[in-house]
């Protein structure tokens, strides 16, 4: 056999190798989505195939041409099957939700009207006319005269003081959605009031019913909750408290400017419901 013989089996067992070597790396490539191949790597491999394609032509080897229009074909799979992988998996993504978070809830003045109803029980024991627009900055509380403060206080804290207390607008359905999504409690500090422990649950099992009896929390210092959200009326809970505050709207409240605020539940919905996944998790960043 001639050396002519010998270089063209030399170079064709070449060309079968180095064009053969990509059909593992495709096998892979369909099974893992081709994450440890760099583009980079590839375009430059296809690059100099094509310049070796180009000069099989120009010297009128058939052999090369062969081998590196196979190579190309083969280069090109590679590409387009990586690209289809990543594809894939940004669509996954866009279309997985929210994380689900943890929100704690405050029950008065953030989902129960107890202030409504104490400005009527006050106003109608001693035939007072204070309204919320009377509270800019303070309790009720800070407003009673000291000859009225014990009747006051008997009245507010009368366990049956608790049992009807009128929802805040909008307050059950936007909880009843963000239980759907994410997991929800409702955390009252009720040592404040001993004695409204039995009235305040009858009251939530009333109207949040949805929500787990594991999921009410009675207590007194809500920075012990482990949750990356407390929706409350009273600022004080969220001096130590680990996750992102939201500071519901109240009279009391006017003049706190630490906290993010919202108005309403409609206020709510739109920034933990409705905005984009990225106005979340800012929100709890």
């Amino acid at each position: 056999m001639s050396l002519e013989h010998w270089v063209a089996i030399i170079g064709t067992v070449a060309a079968l190798c180095t064009t053969l070597a990509f059909v593992p790396q495709i096998l892979k490539t369909w099974r893992t989505g081709g994450r440890d191949l760099s583009y980079g790597m590839l375009l430059a491999y296809l690059a100099g195939i094509l310049l070796w394609l180009v000069y099989g032509i120009l010297i009128s080897r058939m052999a090369v041409v062969a081998a590196n229009v196979a190579a190309t074909l083969l280069v090109s799979l590679n590409l387009v099957l990586k690209r289809r992988a990543e594809g894939r998996g940004r669509a996954a993504v866009a279309g997985t939700p929210a994380r689900r978070l943890r929100i704690a809830i405050d029950m008065d003045e953030t989902i129960a009207d107890s202030l409504g109803k104490q400005l009527g029980a006050y106003n109608k024991a001693f035939g007072a006319r204070v309204t919320p627009d009377d509270l800019d900055g303070q309790h009720l509380h800070d407003l009673v005269p000291a000859d009225r403060a014990d009747h006051a206080r008997d009245l507010f804290h009368d366990p049956a003081f608790f049992e009807d207390l009128e929802l805040i607008d909008g307050s059950r359905e936007v909880i009843r959605d963000l239980a759907q999504r994410h997991e929800v409690f409702i955390a009252s500090a009720a040592m404040e009031v001993p004695t409204s422990f039995a009235a305040k649950y009858a009251w939530l099992r009333e109207h949040f019913a949805f929500i787990p009896t594991s999921h009410l929390v009675f207590c007194g210092d809500k920075s012990v909750l482990d949750v990356d959200v407390l929706i409350d009326d009273t600022p004080r809970h969220f001096e130590r408290f680990r996750g992102t505050p939201i500071l519901f709207s109240a009279p009391h409240n006017q003049q706190e400017q630490r906290y993010r605020r919202v108005s309403s539940w409609d206020e709510v919905r739109r920034l933990l419901l409705e905005g984009p996944t990225s106005d979340l998790e800012r929100v709890v960043s």
